[in-house]
């Protein structure tokens, strides 16, 4: 199928995994030109050739070229087979960052995957395991992805620069998805959290948790942070701690934000009660933005209306991302599909900042190793 299919071509290194896992979706190969061709260190970094070599596991038959510096990429996908595996992730960026886009793939395996993922579990790039866990696992299961096999479990945290951490996902397969309709966000009514701290005292999870709760009980009484202090082995090689929070509302809509210290030897030292105040704003920032998915979850969101069976799926969202923006271009040019998109500006019904309204008819994507439409 992939080698009649048209092959689509780009310039620099921008989007890298948005194209490669639309590639593998749509089975249509992919070339990418002038990866930092200007750059002092041209070429592909550690961490997006660790992406390549992941997709590459999960995938059957792919062929991936790259040129003697780097620059120039081409990829030509295979067939998504899933099962059990390991792979060590480049600890320049996050777990997050590899665990976005398997998020993507995994419905669509021919075997139920398994992986242990190895590096950086909590960073100030990429969204953490945490976070993922509490708002992109919610929103699969609105599709119709859940089963007792579905799991994501932070086996050891590990921090930025030395890393060591350990996780654990699996995920069922299905033959399609269900289409959504997601219009009404619903009210807050509760708020959960996670304050970790590893290599350092205990006691900087409970500092962190006081001056998170001391901004959000004047909003909300129902407020549950859990202190995660991993010791030994299961805390990685390098010292830190952060929180994540997650806002639930009364339609089942997950909102998230998280904050991480610096790294250990970059930047200024955080004080926890910082972290704590600025994580609670953040979040109520999120919440203001609103809509019915989560900033970070945008892209999952309207890839899965997407490839959902030939039926009208809707979501209410906060203003668009740049980088939902530009998937959805990219979502254009691999599967011809356009969005409506409609702007509702706040005002009675709807609170906080601006909402759009996007609609799509799925393209009635099926997954052609399925047989039965239970999956497995």
């Amino acid at each position: 199928m992939a080698s009649q299919a048209h092959s689509l071509s780009y310039s620099g290194c921008n989007f890298l995994r948005q194209r490669l896992v639309l590639s593998t979706l749509s089975g249509r190969p992919v070339k990418i030109r002038k990866i930092r061709a200007r750059d002092d260190n041209p070429g592909l970094r550690d961490f997006e050739a660790s992406f390549i070599r992941l997709l590459d596991k999960v995938t059957n038959g792919s062929r991936i070229e790259i040129n003697q510096t780097g620059t120039t990429l081409y990829y030509q996908p295979g067939l998504l087979y899933g099962g059990s595996m390991e792979h060590d992730c480049s600890v320049l960026r996050g777990i997050g960052y590899y665990l976005e886009s398997l998020l993507c793939l995994a419905p669509f395996m021919k075997h139920p995957l398994r992986i242990v993922l190895r590096g950086v579990t909590n960073d100030q790039v990429d969204p953490s395991v945490d976070v993922l866990k509490a708002t992109a696992l919610p929103l699969l299961k609105q599709f119709g992805i859940d089963s007792e096999s579905f799991e994501l479990k932070v086996v050891r945290r590990g921090m930025p620069p030395g890393g060591g951490g350990e996780v654990f996902f699996s995920c069922p397969v299905r033959k399609v998805l269900k289409p959504i309709q997601l219009i009404d966000p619903g009210k807050i009514k509760r708020i959960r959290g996670m304050a970790y701290s590893v290599r350092v005292s205990p006691q900087m999870a409970n500092r962190i948790v006081d001056s998170a709760r001391s901004i959000l009980n004047k909003f909300i009484p129902d407020i549950y942070i859990y202190t995660d202090h991993m010791k030994g082995i299961n805390s990685g090689k390098s010292p830190g701690f952060g929180l994540s929070l997650v806002a639930e509302t009364t339609n089942g809509t997950f909102l998230s934000a998280e904050l991480a210290s610096n790294p250990q030897g970059q930047g200024a030292a955080m004080l926890p009660e910082d972290l704590g105040r600025n994580c609670a704003r953040l979040l109520l920032e999120e919440i203001y933005r609103g809509g019915c998915v989560d900033s970070t979850n945008q892209s999952l969101a309207l890839l899965l209306m997407t490839l959902g069976q030939q039926d009208v799926s809707k979501v209410l969202l906060g203003p668009l991302s740049p980088y939902t923006i530009e998937f959805l271009r990219h979502l254009k040019s691999f599967f011809q599909i356009m969005f409506k998109i409609e702007t509702k500006p706040c005002g009675e019904e709807l609170k906080g900042g601006d909402k759009v309204l996007m609609t799509c008819v799925g393209i009635g994507f099926s997954n052609l190793s399925k047989t039965d439409g239970r999956g497995s």
